[in-house]
């Protein structure tokens, strides 16, 4: 009677061992379901405040006009006069806004990660070249925007300011969310007055493609538009600004777009746009809210690597010449392609992918 009683007692507890650990697999399974539920609405926040969020605002506060509650709209004017200069002088930026949570989420969707080459030195300022653009630039925007990657603590006592269209900071609200992450308009008094009047340890993101190499951007390609970028060469040269290149591995795969011949239509409408306003719009998908299976405007959560290279010192010349900007510059490209070169194996790409440069 003992040893059944014995026999009993351990089906018993092995039956508890059993439920306990169905249970903590339970917990594991719908942990990692909210998580990446997280993961899409933080990066779905994102990708409509990049498509809409400017002229969504813009509206509202032009119905707000209309209503009972004009008053509000008539203050937030008000202080948009008084603040319109802000953006050009280095913003407002505020480290609360960027070390949300929900910043976390959005690294980890694709997941996204910055990986530090060499060591920036608090005495310089420095002018960072982004490449590729992408379709959004979100490997920018993560990385130096945000605290999720650890820019502050990789580089200690730089400050990285993400230059983006001037034309983001004529929205309402938009404008106010864009520079608490850091972002600034990317036209010469902006950049003039943090290369000279905000001290040392800045650090200006540019994506220096723009617009043009955004048109150009498709998974499986590895392409730049830099052969006439000189502009932010000449900026370095002017205030002494270490140039720093920046190649973001993943860039172009997390959207696909459809890709328009030169000389046809869309390009031209696409190239009449980018002259006139700025951007050019661009016809991409990602994959649907709910599905990875259908065409949506959430990215592909593939993988982007931002590698920071080693900073090239640039002299300080107040009126450069045009040689003094081509030889800087021909440094400049020969520092991403090695920089492209050797990295790109660890990050998943062949020995033999060559970096075009247009």
């Amino acid at each position: 009677m003992k040893t059944i009683i014995a026999a009993y007692s351990g089906v018993l507890r092995g039956t508890g061992s059993n439920i306990l650990s169905a249970l903590q697999d339970l917990f594991w399974l719908l942990k990692s379901k909210v998580e990446k539920q997280l993961q899409i609405i933080s990066v779905l926040q994102w990708v409509l405040t990049f498509l809409i969020m400017g002229i969504a605002c813009t509206l509202i506060l032009m119905y707000i006009l209309c209503t009972d509650c004009w008053a509000i709209a008539a203050l937030y004017l008000a202080w948009l006069v008084f603040d319109w200069n802000t953006p050009k002088k280095g913003g407002r930026r505020s480290q609360w806004v960027r070390n949300w949570a929900i910043w976390r989420y959005f690294r980890d969707y694709f997941p996204i990660r910055l990986v530090k080459t060499h060591n920036l030195l608090t005495t310089r300022n420095y002018i960072f070249g982004y490449h590729p653009h992408g379709i959004m630039g979100l490997g920018a925007f993560c990385n130096f925007s945000t605290e999720a990657t650890g820019v502050g603590q990789k580089f200690p006592g730089i400050r990285p300011y993400l230059a983006t269209l001037a034309g983001n900071f004529r929205m309402p609200i938009l404008r106010d969310y864009l520079m608490s992450g850091g972002i600034c308009p990317v036209n010469r008094d902006s950049i003039d007055y943090i290369l000279s009047k905000n001290g040392s340890g800045n650090a200006i993101i540019i994506v220096v493609g723009g617009a043009a190499e955004s048109l150009n951007c498709t998974p499986g390609k590895n392409s730049v538009t830099l052969k006439n970028r000189k502009g932010f060469v000449k900026l370095a040269l002017r205030h002494g600004a270490d140039l720093v290149p920046v190649y973001s591995f993943g860039e172009n795969e997390v959207y696909k777009q459809v890709i328009f011949e030169e000389g046809s239509w869309g390009r031209w409408v696409q190239k009449k746009f980018q002259k006139h306003i700025g951007f050019a719009p661009c016809i991409f998908h990602g994959r649907g809210l709910f599905s990875s299976n259908t065409w949506g405007l959430l990215p592909y959560s593939k993988p982007i690597t931002t590698v920071v290279g080693e900073p090239i010192t640039i002299p300080k010349i107040d009126n450069p010449s045009q040689q003094d900007v081509d030889f800087y510059h021909s440094m400049y490209v020969d520092s991403l392609i090695k920089l492209f070169d050797k990295y790109k194996s660890r990050f998943g790409l062949p020995e033999t992918e060559v970096l075009e440069v247009n």
